[in-house]
């Protein structure tokens, strides 16, 4: 029985490689222990390319689709008669490892961790992380297998992504730096990232034997930490532009906010009042004479305690009294 199903194995003819599973980069051909024989026809398919190993050396890179004809010193039924006793195996050793040499298109990549880097233009930290898709070419596909496959009976391209992941961290971090790029920039330089990242990767990915394409970055996240950063510049930034529009400086603007969160607070108006006309900051820097003497904002304070007095007593109206609020108030 033994002997009839090694007859059978060495009487195969024709090797292909038969509905490639999409998520195989490389596979080695193997069928039940069958040998590959002299004149033995291999059929590469569309998209399909093949490393011949022979003896445990690579002899040969198959890239073009066709049948090609295989040369062995396996001799069809020599073999079976002269190896009985060695349980039907032949010294020589061959064997066929299938690869796709069609582009994997649309691969997602994103960051295991942030990318950490200060930012150039308002020197504090960013947390930055990325995402977005890529597609590659086996170049080389000896130094490929030689250098990253290592003979495994199975590559799949899940594998080829953790080693894109791990080496791209580095040169993303060093060329954010090396272009001097504000958080603010990011999103909208992310086509000029992605190329200059192109030909970064490149070279580094071309020494694995593969090309990298079409590497594209379609997103960016900051972590927490940023983001509270960023919306403090943001709210300064928008104060900045209401005091331009305003014709007045971002530090009139921010008195005068001072002064109407004051207003809101009945207790502290007049207090808040007393304490800036005091350092006499707000004549100073609207450019306005600060005539007004202490006792007359003492006078106003009075009036505003006075008038809340009248009001918990309910000898006036909550409109009355917000009414005449604002009145006295005004003559700030």
């Amino acid at each position: 029985m033994a002997l009839m199903d090694s007859i059978k194995r060495q009487l195969r003819s024709v090797i292909e490689w038969e509905n490639p599973d999409e998520d195989v980069l490389f596979y080695r051909w193997s069928e039940n222990g069958d040998e590959i024989k002299n004149a033995s026809k291999l059929i590469v398919g569309p998209g399909q390319g093949c490393v011949f190993v022979y003896e445990g050396k690579v002899s040969a890179v198959i890239e073009e689709e066709g049948i090609v004809s295989l040369l062995t010193d396996n001799i069809p039924f020599w073999t079976t008669i002269t190896k009985v006793m060695q349980s039907f195996e032949s010294e020589h050793k061959a064997g066929i490892y299938f690869f796709k040499s069609a582009r994997i298109v649309n691969q997602k990549w994103g960051t295991l961790s942030s990318i950490k880097y200060d930012d150039p233009k308002y020197n504090f930290p960013v947390a930055l992380r990325a995402y977005g898709n890529y597609s590659i070419q086996i170049a080389d596909a000896k130094l490929f297998f030689t250098e990253v496959v290592a003979g495994a009976s199975l590559f799949q391209i899940s594998e080829l992504r953790n080693i894109m992941v791990n080496r791209l961290v580095h040169p993303l971090t060093d060329f954010l730096a090396e272009q001097k790029l504000s958080y603010s920039e990011i999103d909208a330089k992310r086509n000029e990232i992605s190329k200059g990242l192109t030909n970064v990767l490149h070279e580094s990915f071309n020494k694995l034997g593969f090309n990298l394409i079409d590497f594209r970055i379609e997103g960016t996240e900051f972590d927490e930490d940023t983001l509270v950063r960023i919306n403090k510049i943001a709210d300064v930034s928008a104060d900045v532009h209401a005091a331009t529009t305003a014709g007045v400086s971002y530090r009139e603007l921010q008195q005068l906010k001072a002064l109407g969160d004051a207003a809101k607070n009945e207790s502290g108006a007049a207090g808040m009042f007393i304490g800036m006309g005091a350092g006499n900051v707000l004549a100073s820097t609207m450019n306005e004479p600060f005539t007004q003497s202490t006792e007359n904002s003492k006078d106003l304070g009075t009036r505003l305690r006075e008038l809340k007095s009248f009001h918990k007593e309910g000898l006036i109206s909550d409109e009355e009294y917000s009414l005449k609020k604002s009145a006295i108030l005004q003559e700030l």
